[in-house]
């Protein structure tokens, strides 16, 4: 599969955004999907992930009550709404699917990956 992630830009603290991760392939709908940020001079780092059929998600503890993930398997596209940005939100965000459909959050673990997009947060 091969993911494109877009809907990146700059927006002020408080603000919100959502990410678009367009896969291509029919089986999509069989991936899990994550997303992960990497800031400058920074380890790339889990943001969420969700399962293959939208129904079990999971989050790093500083983005819960602001990010919701999701997917719609029909248009092969998985989601990062976020909500109440933080300048500490600024990175580039990626998109990432794994093939055994898996709730995993290990960076290693995923097999494919998109070119990410950049999200920047002013205060």
């Amino acid at each position: 599969v091969q993911l494109q992630a877009s809907g990146g830009g700059l927006v002020q603290a408080g603000g919100s955004l959502r990410l678009s991760c367009a896969a291509s392939g029919r089986t999509f709908s069989r991936y899990s999907m994550g997303w992960f940020r990497q800031a400058p001079g920074k380890e790339r780092e889990f943001v969420a992930v969700i399962n293959f059929s939208g129904t079990s998600t999971y989050y790093r503890d500083s983005v819960k009550g602001r990010f919701t993930i999701s997917r719609d398997n029909a248009k092969n596209t998985g989601y990062l709404q976020m909500n109440s940005l933080k300048p500490e939100d600024t990175a580039r965000y990626f998109c990432a699917a794994d093939e055994y459909g898996r709730l995993i959050r290990g960076r290693g673990q995923y097999a494919y990956w998109g070119q990410g997009t950049q999200v920047t947060v002013s205060s």
